[in-house]
């Protein structure tokens, strides 16, 4: 739940985007009108690249690095130049919302955009 967006995310199992969203956008408008907020469907994914990458789209992810620090994981995050501000979004909602799901999905403490 992202209260401040007025949305909710659901996760879903890697190769059931489809069927989360359903035929024309059947199974989101249900959930849309039932909650009254908008939906986001990410597809998880073990990877951290690839679900880090899930998680940006469109944005374009050049690499992911990840380090421990001080029993903390990091992960470093660079994507084109110009897709930066897409990566972030506006005032950071984006990248938070990254922090959030990678920290929940993976265990993975911070989500550092370079």
């Amino acid at each position: 739940m992202d209260n401040e967006a007025n949305k909710v995310i659901m996760v879903v199992k890697k190769g059931d985007m489809g069927l989360a969203i359903g035929k024309g956008g059947a199974n989101i408008n249900k959930v849309k009108k039932m909650l009254r907020k908008d939906i986001e469907v990410v597809e998880h994914s073990p990877d951290l690249k690839e679900f880090i990458e899930n998680l940006l789209r469109p944005a374009l992810v050049k690499s992911v690095e990840l380090l421990d620090k001080n029993d903390k994981q990091c992960a470093y995050v660079e994507v084109l130049t110009k897709h930066k501000g897409i990566a972030i979004g506006r005032d950071g909602e984006r990248i938070k919302k990254v922090n959030l799901l990678v920290k929940r999905n993976l265990g993975v403490d911070s989500v550092i955009i370079k």
